[in-house]
């Protein structure tokens, strides 16, 4: 069973933010992002997903696809697929830094389940919004 991670994206108003970024860094499959301390855990986070927090919401994931250290040796760059995939979004607390998430604790995807054609053609903010209702 995968091992996850939860991360806060500071500075995404919403998930189309998000998405604008990873586009942006996005070479190759696989979208960087840098952080100063390898999580301890990071061999079992390979194959699991990092999953995005905004507004107190998970409500996204992207795959973790590796680890490397930085020539400069005080920073990690974390590989993730360039694909955000949204999740079904769940309360979180924001925190700071990494949080491990066990894979039955961690939120279903969108396009998964009985109701996901409808949930995936919703636009993202009346999903947002029926979420935070606890309707979907």
């Amino acid at each position: 069973m995968a091992l996850h991670l939860t991360k806060v994206a500071v500075g995404c108003g919403d998930v189309d933010v998000l998405h604008d970024r990873m586009r942006e860094r996005a070479d190759n499959g696989t979208a960087p992002i840098w952080t100063r301390y390898r999580p301890t855990r990071h061999a079992e986070l390979i194959g699991g997903s990092l999953f995005w927090i905004i507004k107190h919401r998970i409500v996204a994931r992207q795959a973790i696809l590796g680890f490397e250290e930085i020539e400069d040796g005080r920073r990690w760059l974390v590989r993730l697929d360039a694909r955000v995939v949204p999740v079904r979004a769940r309360f979180k607390r924001a925190h700071q830094g990494w949080r491990y998430l066990a894979a039955d604790d961690a939120p279903g995807d969108v396009d998964g389940g009985d109701d996901a054609d409808a949930l995936a053609e919703m636009p993202n903010a009346m999903r947002e919004e029926l979420s935070a209702l606890a309707l979907i």
